[in-house]
């Protein structure tokens, strides 16, 4: 894995992709400032561009599948897959996969939620990345780790375009889960 500071003009890259994804105040809910990353899907040069530096970073590890959760993961999964040439193991909601599945729940602001990963979509030693659009309080991507790792799967990274770097899920993955983490962009968080 690359580090991104090895990138060739890596900050400007991320500037460019920062700039293109736009700030929504009180979205969901007053206080909230909501960073829309489907505003950098919609720039074919920004999306582009995420695709390029995420093949970047991973082309020289190897990986057998990358795994993201629906759906936003899926985005940026799908491109990244074909780039790397490995395969593309979606993460859904409770009743989306029609095999037999494993779940793994995971808290909410104000509840619970669970992610389900076919019983059969990892093998045994398979090297998995695990890829979402955003790291916020890490939930989700703790989750899908646990996934990964229940199937018996070597989780090489986390990756995300997006990270709301404040709010510290970041260090608690790689603290926690013991992988390493690598984001695009980093927004503070609200």
């Amino acid at each position: 894995m690359l580090h991104p500071a090895d990138i060739a003009d890596f900050k400007e890259k991320s500037a460019y992709l920062q700039g293109s994804i736009k700030s929504i105040p009180d979205f969901p809910k007053p206080g909230i400032l909501f960073r829309d990353i489907t505003s950098l899907c919609e720039d074919k040069k920004a999306f582009a561009l995420s695709i390029d530096l995420l093949t970047e970073i991973f082309k020289d590890t190897r990986i057998d599948k990358i795994v993201c959760a629906e759906a936003r993961g899926f985005v940026f999964g799908a491109p990244l897959a074909y780039r790397l040439g490995c395969g593309l193991v979606l993460v859904r909601k409770p009743g989306k996969l029609p095999r037999a599945t494993i779940g793994e729940s995971y808290d909410l602001e104000y509840g619970k939620n669970v992610l389900q990963i076919n019983v059969d979509a990892i093998k045994s030693g398979e090297r998995v990345l695990v890829l979402d659009d955003l790291l916020a309080t890490g939930g989700t991507v703790e989750a899908m780790i646990k996934l990964v790792r229940r199937l018996q799967g070597d989780v090489v990274a986390a990756a995300f375009v997006l990270e709301l770097f404040d709010l510290g899920a970041a260090e608690k993955l790689r603290e926690h889960c013991q992988v390493d983490v690598v984001s695009l962009v980093k927004f503070p968080g609200h």
